[in-house]
C-alpha cells in the first residue's frame, strides 16, 4: 500500500524571498518528513503593510529562482491566478482538490497565529488540514484566543530533531496544530527592501544569489524608503 504524501503549504508575500524563508522550509521538510513544500505567494498582502507589494509575478519568479536547486520545494501560482479569492480558506480548498488524498500542512508564523480569529472562516480553515505554527526558539505562544477544543489539538514539536514525522490522523480525528521553533535566521524582507533602497550591496542582505541578480536586473525596491 502506498504511503500518503505529506505536502506543506507555505504562504506569504515573499517580497522578496530571503534566506530566512528557505531555512524555515528546509527545517520543516526534515521535521515533518515532507514529500513536498509548496511556496504560495499571495497576490495581495492581507494583514500586511499598507503599501502594495511588488508585482506578484516578480515575487513568483524570485521564488522559482530561489528554490530551483531544492528537490522537494515547489512554487504554486494558485493565488496569483485567482486574485478575487485571496483567502487562505479558499487556497487550501483548491489545493485539497489538486492533491487529493495527500496530508496537507498549512504553515503560518506566530504573528499570524495571534490573529487567526480575524481570518476569513478561520474555524473552517483549522478543520481542513493540519497546521504548523512556526516561531523562534524560546518564543512564548498564546492560545487564550482560541476555544479549548482547539487547544486540545495542539502538538508541541519544538526542540525536536528532524525526521519526527507526525503519525497519520485516524478516521474522524480532527487535524492537529503542530508547534515548531524552526525560525533561526534573523532576516526581514522589510530590511532587505530598505537595504536595496539605501544602495547596500545585496551580498550582505541575506538573499540567494539568483534573487539578488533578479532584483538588480529589474531594479526592484530602489524607490522604497
Amino acid at each position: 500500500m502506498s504511503q500518503t504524501k505529506r505536502i506543506a503549504i507555505y504562504g506569504g508575500t515573499f517580497d522578496p524571498v530571503h534566506d530566512g524563508h528557505l531555512a524555515v522550509a528546509r527545517s520543516l521538510v526534515e521535521l515533518l518528513a515532507l514529500d513536498c513544500l509548496m511556496f504560495v505567494p499571495a497576490h495581495t498582502a492581507p494583514h500586511k503593510r499598507s503599501a502594495p507589494p511588488t508585482s506578484p509575478w516578480h515575487r513568483h519568479a524570485m521564488l522559482a529562482l530561489a528554490t530551483q536547486g531544492e528537490e522537494r520545494f515547489r512554487v504554486s501560482s494558485v493565488e496569483l491566478e485567482a486574485p478575487e479569492r485571496p483567502y487562505s480558506v479558499d487556497t487550501v480548498a483548491r489545493l485539497r482538490e489538486e492533491f487529493h488524498g495527500a496530508r496537507l500542512f498549512f504553515v503560518m508564523g506566530a504573528d499570524s497565529w495571534a490573529e487567526i480569529t480575524t481570518w476569513r472562516e478561520w474555524e473552517r480553515l483549522l478543520e481542513m488540514c493540519d497546521h504548523v505554527v512556526v516561531t523562534r526558539p524560546g518564543y512564548e505562544l498564546s492560545f487564550e484566543h482560541v476555544p479549548v477544543k482547539i487547544r486540545a489539538r495542539v502538538v508541541d514539536l519544538r526542540g525536536s530533531a528532524g525526521g519526527r514525522a507526525p503519525r497519520a490522523v485516524a478516521e474522524g480525528e480532527p487535524p492537529k496544530i503542530f508547534l515548531s521553533d524552526a525560525v533561526s535566521e534573523d532576516v526581514s524582507a522589510t530590511e532587505v527592501r530598505r537595504g536595496v533602497a539605501r544602495g547596500e550591496n545585496l551580498d550582505g542582505l541575506r538573499v540567494p544569489r539568483a534573487v539578488a541578480d533578479y532584483i538588480n536586473k529589474y531594479g526592484l525596491y530602489r524607490d522604497q524608503a
